[in-house]
């Protein structure tokens, strides 16, 4: 669509991005840094493993829930006029090119250069024989006996095939007979998706091992066909209403129908015979158009284990997570948080800065010191390692009142978190699991302290998870604070999550679903009443997608209000549209740091000429607004205020990691002069911060 097919009227759907498209654009960009041979080699690689990885989860929710929508019959258009028939059509012909350049980047360009580096994935048929005497022989001590051969005839029906499963379709022949067998052979998800050779750099497909000794799981018959493919089946979560009594009970029973979701996708060697594929697609209940066909390896996000190797000259230079200043030890030993956060508050900004010395060192302080009496924590998600979880375990061992809000509904992190929950539980921790219709997806943690002349509340509120090893790749940011205002809005915050309380209104909060999209209309019109020349608004996000607050960004801009928009993945709104959004502009960042806090800013947001910085968990979407928990946090601190006003300046001078989005919907790499990188620059600032100051 051109910028003039654009009608500007309001409510008109033109006006908005489609959704999923808008998805798949994102994606290209990632693919895009697997293409750039500028990127390091090894980073080439894992951003073709993310590119697999993300569209898996594409297939799984947002591509099984359109397709759910078609299977009931229901012709509900989206916001921007599409129907689900449509949306699978049009979803279809904008995937099948990134597919061919994802091939291409891996065929021609990745793996060509690995080779060159001497990191090698290889054909089994290529190999000299002392190597594939060593692959026989990893294949009977390790391989073999975990493998189960499940046939298909008359008394034994088609095998489940589990979802994201890769699998080869095996077609044995009896020599003397000539009956002809159909079998499956799951290839196993926990041995490595590329096994090493004894060089360590060379690597062969896990299948194709399994594929060469064939003849040991089906003795005295001929393999006519072996071929590889894989399934995606709906992953998505839905509660049902009669088990709203237990949200806990709900969300396992959930997790055991999950695994027999239907057949959403099936991905194929595109050698695959057409008797074999006619069969495949029938058994799984799925159309023509729900197969995809490959040349090289399927699931190609099993790359990701080539950035294990040793080879720093083919990845990004590391970057230690620094300390700054006023968390680092003393002489005297590490630095008492408490004292530092009541004289000011303190922002930290990850991966930059160490997660490890910052959060989790003030819930390690706060679980071992005798004065507090309380934590209150909410956890999304976290890592198996979690030093946090163990400070909370330790805080309610030792007499402490520790309250965790555990989010079971977490997508994908559902499993784990249950059995968080439960061992907290077994610790003493009062965990409450949050709501059936709502999701708790904001970051806060409260400690209760009682100190020499009262007691004092101490806070955190960031944008990014309590998981230290996303933590040490995501971008985002924290506030820590001993604010008293700050702490009675989460002191209401919480007692809402755990209680009956009603929702009240709060000084420094700006909480969903009750009150954030109000407020934020509310801030963007205080923008149009300041006029041209002293409204500003800068917004960092993941995502925008809601038409409610794309609608008030359009009016802001035929106001002549100036907007700048960083948006990492979907962007439903269309801007340089004149009449409309010309002047908005929109741009995404994508690099070696996964973009992930939310920054909200209005130059009039305090009252004329007093700006306002809000950082927290909302994107712009309809489930951050309507169907979760969230909470942002308005930063006070002049020096505090200066740092994010930096940082979005550097966002918006990126001249190398920078996409701009055109009225088109198109998203156009934009590489300049100045040489800005937002990633680079930001890690110098902070450099900046660990040096004492003068």
């Amino acid at each position: 669509m051109s910028a003039m097919d654009v009608v500007t009227e309001a409510d008109h759907p033109s006006r908005l991005i489609n959704r999923e498209l808008s998805w798949l654009d994102f994606n290209a960009r990632v693919l895009e840094l697997a293409e750039d041979p500028s990127e390091p080699l090894l980073e080439r690689a894992r951003f073709l493993a993310i590119f697999s990885g993300n569209l898996d989860e594409f297939f799984q929710v947002r591509i099984a829930g359109i397709k759910d929508q078609v299977a009931a019959g229901l012709g509900r258009r989206s916001a921007d006029g599409r129907t689900p028939a449509q949306h699978l059509v049009d979803i279809r012909d904008a995937l099948e090119p990134l597919l061919v350049r994802l091939e291409a980047a891996y065929r021609e360009q990745v793996a060509p250069a690995l080779e060159a580096e001497g990191i090698v994935i290889a054909d089994v048929d290529t190999l000299d024989d002392d190597d594939r005497k060593y692959l026989d022989e990893e294949f009977d001590a390790r391989i073999f006996p975990v493998l189960t051969p499940l046939a298909v005839d008359p008394g034994h029906p088609f095998p489940y095939i589990s979802d994201l499963s890769l699998n080869l379709a095996v077609v044995a022949r009896n020599p003397d007979s000539g009956e002809v067998r159909f079998a499956r052979v799951k290839v196993p998800n926990l041995l490595p998706r590329f096994v090493p050779l004894p060089d360590g750099q060379r690597f062969v497909p896990l299948e194709q091992v399994i594929g060469a000794n064939l003849v040991k799981l089906f003795p005295g018959m001929a393999i006519d066909e072996q071929i590889a493919f894989r399934v995606t089946r709906n992953a998505d979560l839905t509660l049902q209403d009669e088990e709203a009594d237990d949200l806990l009970a709900a969300v396992e029973l959930e997790l055991r129908r999950r695994r027999f979701g239907r057949a959403v996708r099936l991905e194929i060697d595109a050698r695959m015979s057409n008797k074999v594929r006619e069969l495949l697609v029938r058994e799984l209940e799925l159309e023509p158009d729900d197969v995809y066909e490959h040349l090289g390896p399927l699931g190609l996000q099993g790359l990701d284990t080539l950035h294990d190797l040793d080879r720093p000259d083919l990845k990004f230079a590391v970057w230690p997570p620094l300390t700054q200043y006023r968390l680092a030890d003393r002489d005297e030993g590490p630095v008492d948080f408490f004292d530092e956060l009541r004289r000011g508050d303190v922002l930290v900004h990850h991966p930059y800065a160490s997660f490890s010395s910052s959060v989790e060192e003030f819930v390690r302080q706060a679980a071992i010191d005798p004065h507090v009496l309380a934590i209150k924590l909410t956890l999304y998600r976290t890592s198996g390692d979690s030093p946090i979880i163990e400070s909370l375990i330790r805080a309610a061992e030792g007499g402490k009142q520790v309250a965790a809000l555990v989010e079971l509904k977490a997508r994908f992190d559902e499993k784990a978190n249950i059995e968080w929950a439960r061992r907290l539980e077994q610790a003493g921790v009062h965990v409450a699991y949050g709501f059936l219709d709502l999701k708790i997806h904001t970051k806060t943690a409260l400690v209760v302290r009682n100190e020499a002349d009262r007691i004092r509340r101490y806070c955190h509120i960031g944008t990014g998870n309590y998981n230290p090893k996303t933590a040490r790749s995501y971008e985002d940011l924290g506030l820590l604070s001993a604010d008293d205002e700050l702490g009675a809005d989460l002191t209401q915050l919480f007692n809402f999550l755990t209680g009956f309380s009603r929702e009240v209104e709060y000084e420094r909060l700006i909480v969903a679903p009750a009150w954030m999209r109000d407020r934020l209309v509310e801030l963007v019109r205080g923008e149009v009443a300041a006029g041209p020349d002293r409204g500003r608004i800068i917004m960092k996000m993941n995502a925008l997608v809601d038409p409610v607050m794309i609608d008030e960004l359009y009016r802001a801009s035929q106001a002549g209000i100036p907007i700048d928009l960083i948006v990492r993945g979907i962007c439903c709104l269309r801007p340089g549209v004149l009449g409309l959004s010309e002047n908005i502009a929109v741009r995404s960042i994508v690099g070696r740091y996964l973009e992930h806090s939310r920054v909200y800013h209005f130059a009039n947001g305090e009252g004329p000429g007093e700006p306002a910085y809000h950082i927290g968990s909302a994107d712009l979407m309809p489930r951050n607004l309507d169907r979760r928990i969230e909470a942002l946090v308005r930063i006070e601190d002049p020096a505090l205020v200066d740092r994010v006003r930096q940082i979005l300046e550097v966002n918006l001078a990126d001249d190398q990691q920078a996409w701009v989005l055109g009225a088109d919907g198109c998203w156009v790499r934009t590489v300049g002069s100045a040489g800005v990188s937002a990633h680079a620059q930001l890690r110098e600032l902070e450099l900046a911060r660990v040096r004492r100051p003068s």
